[in-house]
Formats: C-alpha cells, sequence, structure tokens
C-alpha cells in the first residue's frame, strides 16, 4: 500500500533562543531535520512532506529535491499541521498509509519508521516509550481491556494522569481515510488552544478502530528543546557513530573525546586519540593517526600520516607526511608523501611536495615547495602586496636558510639556497646560493661605554 511521510517542522523553537530554526541546528554533523529523513527514507514513503513555517525558505532550502514543502501559517498545532500536508498531498485512497514524524527527533532508528509503516489493518499505530520517559510527552489512556483510548498532552493533564508510565512517542501512522475524518473533528479545546493531532486518537478509538502499539526505548524518542537537549542528543549520537567505527577496526583510546560526524568516513586500522574533532567531508585512511586534540574538516589525510595537536581545514596530507604539533594547515593546501608540516608551522594554498620538510615556525602561503626541499625555521613567503595574492616557488632539494623572507612572486631554482636571514625579491638560478643581507659591522668597546653611560645617569638621578 502506497506511504506517504509527514514531517513536522513549522515550529519556532524558542526554548532554543536561536537565530536559527529548531530542526536546521546541527548534530554531529547533520541537520536534526536530515536524520530524521533519511531514516524516514527507509521506510521507502512514494512521497515525502515537510512542514514549514518557521523560517520556511531557510528550511526548504536545506532540503533535497525529493522532498516536497508546505507552508503552515497560522501555526496552529500539530493537527492543523497535518491537516496542511493532507490537503497538499490532494486525494488518497483511504487505505493509504500516513506516517507522521516529527523534525526534531533524530534518535529514532530506520526500522521503527519501517515497521509503523508496515501496519496492517490497524487505522493507526503509535509509538510509546516508558518512564524514565521524556518530559512533555503526553500520557497513553488506555481502557480496562488495555486497549487505547486516548492521549492526553502532559499539560492538560491531571494529577493521576500525570503518573501514567505509558507515554506517547510522537510517532503516528495512519489509514489515509480515518485520518482525514478524525482531523476534521478536532477543536482547539485545551490548554494552548490549538489543534492536536494527538486527539484523533481519541475519535478512532471512539469509532471503533484498532490502534496498534510499537514500544521503543526513552532514549531513542529524545526530542530536541534546547541546547541541553542538543548536547544529550549529539552525545548519543557520537556514542552510536563511534560504536560502529570501532567495531569495523577503528582504534580509540578514548571514545567518549573523540567527536566524529556522520558525513566523515574513517578506514579500518586509523587511530583517534582524545581530543580528534573530525568534521564534514573529511576522509581518514587505514594507519593514520590522528590527535591528540586535532580539528580535521573538510581534509583528507593519507594511509600512515600522523597529525597532532593540529587544525586542517580543505587539506590533503598524504601517505606517511607529518603534520604538527601546533600546525595549523589552511584551504588548499596539499602535503605529499612524506612531507612535513611541522611545530608552529602555518601553509595556506600550497602544494608541499614529495619528503619535502616545514618544520617549525614558518608560513608558506600560496607556494608551490619542491620535492626534497626543506625550509628553515622562521621563514615566511610575503605572498600579498596589498592588492593581489603572488605565488612563490622553491624548487626540489632546495635549501631555505632560516628566517629567510620570500618576496613573491619569486622563484628559487632546483637545488638553491638561501642565506639565513635574507629578503629575496629576484629569481634564484638553480644550484646557486643566494644572499641579500646588508655586512655585519662591529663597533669596539660599545658595551663598555654603554654602561658607563648608564651608571652616570643613574648617578644623576640620585643626586
Amino acid at each position: 500500500m502506497p506511504v506517504h511521510a509527514l514531517v513536522l517542522a513549522a515550529g519556532k523553537g524558542t526554548r532554543m533562543r536561536s537565530d536559527t530554526a529548531k530542526v536546521l541546528h546541527r548534530a554531529a554533523g547533520r541537520t536534526l531535520l536530515d536524520w530524521v529523513l533519511d531514516a524516514v527514507a527507509l521506510a521507502e514513503p512514494d512521497r515525502t512532506v515537510v512542514v514549514v513555517g518557521h523560517q520556511a525558505a531557510a528550511v526548504a532550502d536545506s532540503l533535497g529535491g525529493d522532498v516536497e514543502t508546505v507552508l503552515q501559517e497560522p501555526q496552529n498545532g500539530t493537527g492543523h499541521a497535518v491537516q496542511v500536508a493532507l490537503s497538499h498531498l490532494g486525494a488518497l485512497d483511504a487505505d493509504d498509509t500516513v506516517l507522521v514524524t516529527y523534525g526534531d527527533m533524530p534518535l529514532i532508528p530506520a526500522e521503527v519508521y519501517q515497521d509503523l509503516a508496515a501496519r496492517p489493518s490497524e487505522v493507526a499505530a503509535i509509538l510509546t516509550t516508558v518512564d524514565p520517559g521524556p518530559a512533555g510527552f503526553g500520557r497513553v489512556k488506555r481502557d480496562a481491556d488495555g486497549r487505547v483510548m486516548r492521549i492526553v498532552e502532559e499539560r492538560d493533564c491531571t494529577p493521576e494522569e500525570l503518573g501514567i508510565t505509558e507515554r506517547n512517542a510522537g510517532l503516528y501512522a495512519f489509514a489515509a481515510g480515518p485520518l482525514a475524518e478524525a482531523l476534521s473533528k478536532l477543536t482547539a479545546d485545551n490548554v494552548q488552544g490549538e489543534l492536536y493531532l494527538t486527539d484523533v486518537i481519541e475519535h478512532l478509538a471512539a469509532s471503533g478502530g484498532r490502534i496498534s502499539v510499537r514500544r521503543v526505548a526513552a532514549g531513542e524518542v529524545s526530542g530536541v528543546n534546547s541546547h541541553l537537549d542538543l548536547a544529550a542528543v549529539q552525545a548519543m549520537l557520537r556514542e552510536r557513530i563511534n560504536s560502529r567505527l570501532m567495531e569495523a577496526g577503528v582504534w580509540m583510546l578514548d571514545p567518549a573525546r573523540v567527536y566524529v560526524d556522520a558525513t566523515v568516513e574513517v578506514e579500518p586500522g586509523a587511530r583517534l586519540y582524545p581530543g580528534t574533532h573530525l568534521e564534514g567531508a573529511t576522509t581518514v585512511a587505514a594507519g593514520a593517526t590522528i590527535g591528540p586534540d586535532t580539528f580535521v574538516v573538510d581534509s583528507t589525510v593519507g594511509p600512515e600520516a600522523t597529525v597532532m595537536y593540529s587544525v586542517l581545514r580543505g587539506v590533503t596530507v598524504g601517505e606517511r607526511a607529518s603534520v604538527g604539533p601546533y600546525a595549523s594547515l589552511r584551504p588548499g593546501t596539499v602535503l605529499e608523501a612524506g612531507s612535513k608540516a611541522g611545530t608552529f608551522v602555518e601553509i595556506k594554498n600550497s602544494r608541499v611536495g614529495e619528503g619535502a620538510k616545514v618544520p617549525h615556525l614558518s608560513y608558506m602561503g600560496d607556494a608551490d615547495i619542491g620535492a626534497g626541499a626543506n625550509v628553515g625555521a622562521g621563514s615566511i613567503t610575503c605572498n600579498y602586496d596589498g592588492y593581489r595574492k603572488n605565488r612563490t616557488v622553491i624548487g626540489e632539494d632546495a635549501f631555505i636558510g632560516s628566517d629567510t623572507m620570500l618576496v613573491a612572486p619569486v622563484t628559487v631554482g632546483d637545488g638553491a639556497v638561501t642565506g639565513a636571514g635574507s629578503v629575496i625579491t629576484r629569481d634564484v638560478e638553480p644550484g646557486a646560493l643566494a644572499v641579500e643581507r646588508s655586512e655585519q659591522r662591529q663597533v669596539p668597546g660599545y658595551a663598555d661605554r654603554r654602561a658607563a653611560r648608564h651608571r652616570a645617569e643613574e648617578a644623576d638621578e640620585g643626586s
């Protein structure tokens, strides 16, 4: 039977106290809404509709092409949201399945959606959990025979009803015909003055419809209403991701302190130390070692490479290359096999050739560094002239002396050498030595005269 998935994502999320729509907050590298939609997709719905409201354009822009949106305006409760979505879907067969969930519940496993979507003959199937359940969830009321009769929202519960341990988890599968009929009977006679989707259950039960229940652990139905909730959800997602990686053969010294986005690929045999953050479109090859205390964003780390105490953004680190400690590698940087970007090194939009080394205390921006070259401590490519960025080319096996300033555009040929402390403003021929600095001059007796002058000044001040 056809399945139509409705994802409710119109709310403001005022408790987030954020300028970002609640469903667009990110957890483990993806928006809350993306997590939900991916899980829903495994139920293979014929159509998926996201109900938008607050920041509707931003939410709609975040979605893929296979997802439809419909605007709920005004936002008059969850029952009204489903009314709007059904109107958007148009004519449905009475026995079509309508799957309803919320865009801020990223922990519900995909198999739960699959199970509910397979609704056999019931007019509705609902998801519940039991204490300790999440705060704010409605209570499921049953009759003496155990049949579900209604769901009471927490704000509308009597003290007796608050004591009910079975809680509504907020995921439903309905037969389209009975759902539409029940929606037409909703009223706003409640604390919030809204149309509650949960009231549909009472109407369906009163008409004699069979309502089945699926039950999950409370942790799987945690929604996000605050930054505290978001942090808790992220922790659970991170635990799932890290468990999956370790089961596949990734080594972690302390998985509670390793943060890997769902968008990241880590091959078996990689080693991740505490404080490692892997984000965005990052891949880490087998045998690579990352951390401790390292951020790697939108980057590729090759086999047997090592990155420690460093920050990488938009970088390619080749096989057996070494980064850090305390290096900052910026977008467009490529370290080829066996190369090194060492202690307190910053590299931007540059290629460091095979076996080349920038060991410490240097800045290489907009540079091409040839294979086997060595860049001495304190060296800088002066790449910006105030108007444009210019490139520096350092040839293969070149030796850049410590504290060399390379004023781009400039080329240092293969095998060439620059003297320590030089300011290189012109191209250097292959194999040549380039020295650009003034001749050292000595002033004999200067130190003694300086000390005598200081003593005399002190004597004058004391008199």
